[in-house]
């Protein structure tokens, strides 16, 4: 352990607060991730600045110090100066200390509530807005049997809805999960729907019940397994390990669900009602202004991530009132951002600025801003700001006209169907406005900038900068004699994409390094070049080599993949193993990581590009292993 090293980890400690600021803190491969008990206390910009430090990020209510290759010695000897305890695992870092504001805590609960629903929610709506669509149109009527089962695969997540969210909630809450989906049950049990159905008057024991539709809330089946998780670890405190598996989830049921009849049941009802009701208000005293904030802002929620708060509201609505006004809304700044990027792909000479905005723009009109939003709107300032206020005026329009969602879907075009109906055709055409005048401004306004790379005496023979073309710079004979170079291969098959285009600032702003990124189709991944292996992160989850003509490359499996804890890799190889281009290092199981949630987008940096010249890219948009990738340029 190097002097630099012990340095660097005193002068971390001193930037994040202190010892006595930290609640945890792991590492991963490139990053110190802290838990910190007071973020204000902390010195972002002084740390950002220290030597040695490459960036800091604050993602995920963690606050991230950067340091590259060696943060594993860097860590050790943090952990040597202080009398700090590794969290050992993404997991311990999360629940340890404090949790944030009451809005984080409460953003948080909700979107990992509802994240993992949000596909089939949004799938079921958008076929529910085809089947409502095709009854118009005459291609189905509702008395077919095509009509039932269509009707049934597109409704049954609505009509069910409690008991999804309680396999979810079960999750969160650390409880049961077949027993929360038993308390789901009972609340859309068939003979207690029709008792609701019927008015028939109910009570337990001589407590009169008060009976609500149960099927499309929200609220209630939430409020049940967070109560259910204490019941049970009541009971689990003194029942007998011999019977526990038993008598726990019995005792549990018994108390849980005529509680939730009595109690929650009704008491979440009347809270849903009044979400729904709160923005019906709101809505009536303008649906135009409404529609121009939201619009205006709903992609300012999506940075900040409070987005996750409105979704509850829209299901409310749906469930209570039978549509919803927000939804159609919304689509309208998100087809604004996918019209930003389209406006900037129809007005830039940069290359590889027109390649991403290509892509990004097609991306957005599926619903999936992130990439437009965090590769090049808010980059360049300007065309977030105007996707923002086309965004706002096309929401106005739609509010004007009294749009309606009536199911749930992800706004894009593929949710336009599930507007059939009330105000379809002002909904279509301020979607419309807000695409077509975001594209329009963004074309007239934005202001192209060509990128300089000090190129000193590399030049080629037309005195073009080497760097300016890298196609022809690679083969330019006049640069040949003057240019020393490595040509690193794919160590991965599958799409290739610009670096910008990774969730993850620390290596899509550059900060670790120049770069690609390859989107993998399979989990083979092989040796990008001949050299020593450096690094292999216990985990699995990333490799560091150091190739023969001395660029130090990093390939990063993933983002956030350290909390799978080294599940799904298998290493093929350790450090200071010599490895040849090609060769085997690691396998992962591709499509479990991406069913466990996690973004697959593979970096590969070169983390010493400051000794470059040069970091010559691919032009292919897809690469095998052993394909070109990039170049070192001395």
């Amino acid at each position: 352990m190097s002097a630099k090293d012990q340095e660097i980890a005193k002068k971390v400690i001193e930037g994040v607060g202190g010892e006595g600021n930290v609640s945890s803190v792991f590492h991963c491969a490139t990053r110190l991730r802290f838990k910190l008990k007071d973020t204000a206390k902390a010195d972002k910009e002084g740390l950002s600045n220290t030597p040695g430090v490459v960036t800091v990020v604050e993602s995920g209510g963690q606050f991230q110090v950067v340091i590259g290759n060696n943060v594993p010695e860097v860590f050790k000897s943090m952990m040597e100066q202080t009398n700090l305890k590794d969290a050992e695992s993404a997991d311990k870092a999360e629940e340890s200390g404090e949790k944030g504001s009451w809005l984080n805590r409460a953003v948080d609960l909700i979107s990992s509530i509802f994240s993992p629903l949000l596909g089939a929610l949004a799938g079921a709506g958008v076929l529910k807005g085809l089947v409502a669509l095709f009854v118009v149109l005459g291609w189905l009527t509702q008395d077919s049997g095509a009509y039932l089962i269509l009707n049934a695969a597109s409704d049954s997540v609505f009509t069910f809805l409690p008991i999804f969210l309680a396999i979810t909630s079960s999750r969160r809450f650390k409880t049961n999960t077949f027993v929360s989906v038993a308390i789901a049950g009972a609340l859309v049990y068939p003979a207690i729907a029709a008792a609701q159905s019927a008015g028939t008057a109910l009570n337990f024991f001589g407590i009169p019940i008060v009976l609500v539709t149960y099927t499309s809330t929200v609220i209630p089946v939430i409020l049940a397994v967070w109560v259910q998780s204490y019941v049970e670890k009541f009971f689990a405190s003194f029942i007998h390990q011999s019977v526990k598996n038993i008598l726990v989830p019995m005792c549990t049921l018994l108390v849980v669900v005529p509680l939730t009849f009595l109690a929650f049941g009704p008491v979440g009802n009347i809270v849903s009602e009044g979400l729904a009701s709160g923005y019906t208000w709101l809505y009536n005293l303008s649906p135009i202004v409404a529609g121009l904030i939201a619009g205006g802002f709903w992609q300012v929620f999506v940075i900040f991530g409070v987005h996750w708060g409105f979704v509850p509201i829209m299901l409310s609505n749906l469930g209570t009132i039978g549509y919803d006004t927000m939804l159609p809304m919304l689509t309208a700044p998100v087809l604004a951002q996918a019209g930003a990027v389209l406006g900037i792909f129809l007005k830039t000479k940069n290359r590889e600025l027109k390649a991403l905005s290509g892509s990004t723009t097609v991306a957005g009109i599926f619903g999936i801003t992130e990439p437009a939003i965090y590769g090049i709107t808010l980059k360049y300032k300007q065309p977030f700001i105007l996707a923002c206020i086309s965004g706002g005026v096309g929401a106005a329009i739609i509010g004007a006209g009294g749009g309606r969602a009536l199911s749930f879907a992800l706004p894009s075009v593929l949710a336009i169907p599930a507007y059939v109906g009330t105000g379809f055709a002002m909904t279509v055409i301020g979607i419309v406005v807000a695409f077509v005048l975001s594209t329009l401004l963004n074309f007239a306004f934005f202001k192209d900038r060509v990128v300089e790379t000090p190129v000193s005496a590399a030049a080629t023979s037309d005195g073009q900068p080497a760097s300016a073309r890298p196609e022809e710079a690679v083969s330019a004979s006049a640069t040949e004699s003057l240019l020393k170079k490595e040509v690193i291969v794919s160590p991965l098959e599958g799409a290739v994409q610009p670096l910008d285009t990774l969730p993850d600032p620390a290596f899509s702003s550059g900060a670790m390094g120049q770069g690609i990124v390859v989107d993998p189709t399979s989990g083979h991944l092989t040796s990008p070049a001949a050299g020593t292996v450096t690094t292999v992160f216990p985990t699995g989850h990333a490799i560091g080599i150091t190739t023969d003509g001395g660029a130090q490359l990093l390939i990063h499996v993933g983002v956030n993949t350290v909390r799978l804890k080294g599940q799904f890799f298998d290493k093929k190889v350790k450090e200071g193993d010599r490895v040849e281009a090609g060769q085997l290092l690691l396998e992962f199981d591709l499509e479990q990581i991406k069913a466990a949630g996690y973004v697959t987008a593979t970096p590969v940096i070169v983390t010493n590009s400051a000794d470059y010249l040069d970091v010559l890219k691919t032009t292919e948009v897809s690469a095998k292993n052993g394909d070109y990738l990039l170049t070192t340029v001395v």
